[in-house]
Parts: structure tokens; C-alpha cells; sequence
């Protein structure tokens, strides 16, 4: 069991909104876990450490139920609100252990742009998420940028940069305001990391801007296509439109967080909208240098897991360096009698994700040192 004044410590750091009461909760939950742990109590501990939820890609549009490019799927626009109700009716039946909630992007469709509703479709999403009971982290997607530049988001509801965490000494650790990424520790040894997918992209950019400019004429060296949505004949299909991809300079503030952690012995989660692993996704549906955020998670013992979304079919591997790769399945594409989303319980030595509906429940143990 967790002990007692450490769960009564989760309770109050909940509702705490001042730093310093979240530094001394942690300090008080560090020392707590380290007498545990050098008792040897590690092994009977039966409740989680914390609890998150995790949803993705619901894409909420109020029109008719449609289909996705190749009309192979239904999409259900309007239903997708309903979904949301659902789950998060369910996570406040879990408030005691559920810490916060990771929405992993494509809130809303981008046909809200088309009809010139992107801003009221964003409010009836968000209207809903105002009533969980626990924080949210916001991961942005293509879809976000279907209907909303980069500097509308920067100063959005959907900006949950300020839940992020400081290290002390350690100005490296600082995210750039050049792209929205930041990190998080809800639970002492555990730092979760959000990274922005589409730091490289042309979505979201004034069409008159270096950084667009340089991103298209990327794209456009990788994609000779017409239609840049397109990966047909490309020897490296992730470089379409609708994906993006991870600046040198991200991926250095990336690598100095790990190598923080590293030192640290903490565990490592890393968050993002758009898949890095070839075995959890189609090729065009990943990012578009993914080796390259591969090769810095590669480089540290620290992470465990990687969840993405983007991708509405799922999927999941485990890498050769132990590190689990979960891509949610959308809510966008499940059926009105089915549910996806989940739940994901911390242990020590795993995490356990109960998924709801189309989401299947997962163990993933955390590799050996």
C-alpha cells in the first residue's frame, strides 16, 4: 500500500496552485519514497504511485459524420464530443489517484475552419474539460493548425506551458519560446516531457516567414509531389504536409532534460502528437525526422515510454532499448457504442494503462538497469 501522508500529500498537491507548495509536497513525498524504499517496502506497495488519463485526436466538428481521405473510415464529428463526456465522467470517478489528463492533439477538426467556426468548436471542447477534475496538458496537432496560426495558440487555452516545472541551475533545461515544449514532474523520480512535433512544419506559419520558408523548401526536397498531403513514391513518406518534425535546437533542450534525468535516476515519459516508432504507425504518418528523436532517447537510460496520437488506428512496440511506443487510438474514428481513452496507473516498476473501448489494456515494466 502507499503510505498514508503520502497519499494525503497527492490530495493537497492537487489543489495547490503556488510553487512552493508543490516543492514542499515533493519534498515531503521524496522522503517518504526513499524510507520506503530503503525498506524494502517497494514490493509490497499494491496502489499506484499516481494516475493519469490519456485521449487523443478527438477532432470535434458539429456536422454530419464523414469519412477520412481514402473513405475507408467513418468519422464522427459530432460524436466525438459525446466521447469526451464519457471519459471524463469516468477519470472524476478516479479524482482520488487521477493526477492530471494528456490530450494529445487534434482537439478540433480542421473543417471547423472551413465553415468559420474554429473558435466556437474550441470552446464546447474546452467548456467540457473545465469540468474534470484534474489538469490538462494540451499537445498541439495538425489540426490545431488547420484553424489556428502558431501565435493564436502561443496565447490559447490549448498554451499549457505554465504547468510546466523548473530546474534549478540548470538554464539548458529551459524550453525555447520557438516551440511549445516543456516538462512536468507530478511525482518524485517521475518527469514526464511534451515535445512539439510540428517545431518543423509548414502549418501554423505566416507564408512570409523564414521558418516557413525554410520548412517548405525541405518538404519540397523530399516531396516532389503536386499535392504535398501525398507519400506517393516517396522513398521517405512521413514528409507530407500533415506531419512535422522536431528543430536541432528542440532536440538540444530535449537532450539536456534526459541528461538531467539521467543524472537524477528519474523515469522519463515523452509526449508528442505524431509517432517516432516505425512499429506503431503507417511511414506517413510519422515524423519527419523521428530517427533523429529516436537516436536522442537512445542516448539516455532515463525514458520509458512514448505516447503520440495521430495515427487513429494505434498501435504499440516495445523498442530494442526497452522503451515503450504507445499511439493512441483517435476518438474521432470510434463508433458511438465504443469509448477510446484511458486510463494509465504508475508503479514503481511499471506503468499499467486501462484502456476503455477500442484502447486495449497494457503492462509495460520499465527496463533493467
Amino acid at each position: 500500500m502507499v503510505p498514508p501522508e503520502m497519499r494525503v500529500a497527492f490530495r493537497v498537491v492537487r489543489g495547490c496552485e503556488g510553487l512552493g507548495e508543490r516543492k514542499r509536497f515533493q519534498e515531503t513525498s521524496l522522503k517518504v519514497m526513499d524510507k520506503n524504499l530503503s525498506s524494502g517496502a517497494i514490493d509490497e506497495i499494491s496502489e499506484p504511485c499516481f494516475s493519469f488519463g490519456i485521449i487523443s485526436d478527438i477532432q470535434y466538428a458539429d456536422i454530419e459524420d464523414g469519412y477520412n481521405f481514402l473513405r475507408t473510415r467513418t468519422r464522427y464529428y459530432r460524436y466525438s464530443l459525446c466521447h469526451l463526456q464519457g471519459a471524463i465522467e469516468e477519470w472524476n470517478e478516479e479524482s482520488n489517484h487521477l493526477f492530471f489528463v494528456l490530450q494529445l492533439g487534434d482537439i478540433i477538426d480542421g473543417f471547423n475552419a472551413q465553415y468559420k467556426v474554429s473558435e466556437e468548436s474550441l470552446e464546447n471542447v474546452l467548456k467540457e474539460f473545465k469540468k474534470l477534475k484534474a489538469p490538462v496538458h494540451h499537445s498541439w496537432g495538425n489540426h490545431e493548425f488547420y484553424n489556428f496560426s502558431r501565435d493564436y495558440l502561443k496565447n490559447s487555452k490549448l498554451n499549457t506551458k505554465f504547468l510546466g516545472d523548473q530546474i534549478a541551475h540548470c538554464p539548458e533545461t529551459i524550453p525555447s519560446e520557438n516551440y511549445y515544449a516543456y516538462h512536468f514532474v507530478p511525482f518524485p523520480k517521475f518527469r514526464f516531457v511534451l515535445l512539439d512535433a510540428y517545431d518543423l512544419s509548414v502549418l501554423g506559419l505566416d507564408q512570409s516567414s523564414p521558418k516557413y520558408q525554410d520548412c517548405m523548401k525541405m518538404l519540397k526536397e523530399k516531396n516532389p509531389n503536386k499535392e504535398l498531403n501525398s507519400p506517393q513514391g516517396l522513398s521517405e513518406p512521413q514528409f507530407v504536409r500533415y506531419n512535422g518534425g522536431f528543430s536541432q535546437d528542440q532536440l538540444d533542450w530535449f537532450n539536456a532534460v534526459l541528461t538531467f534525468s539521467d543524472t537524477n535516476q528519474e523515469k522519463v515519459v515523452v509526449v508528442g502528437h505524431v509517432p517516432i516508432h516505425p512499429d506503431t504507425s503507417e511511414e506517413e504518418c510519422l515524423a519527419w525526422n523521428y530517427r533523429d528523436a529516436l537516436s536522442v532517447i537512445w542516448s539516455h537510460k532515463c525514458v520509458v515510454c512514448f505516447f503520440a496520437g495521430h495515427n487513429h488506428d494505434g498501435g504499440y512496440c516495445i523498442d530494442t532499448h526497452g522503451v515503450h511506443h504507445i499511439t493512441l487510438e483517435g476518438v474521432i474514428e470510434t463508433p458511438p457504442d465504443s469509448q477510446a481513452f484511458g486510463s494509465v496507473h504508475v508503479y514503481p516498476d511499471k506503468m499499467v494503462l486501462k484502456g476503455r473501448g477500442r484502447v486495449p489494456d497494457r503492462i509495460m515494466y520499465y527496463k533493467k538497469d
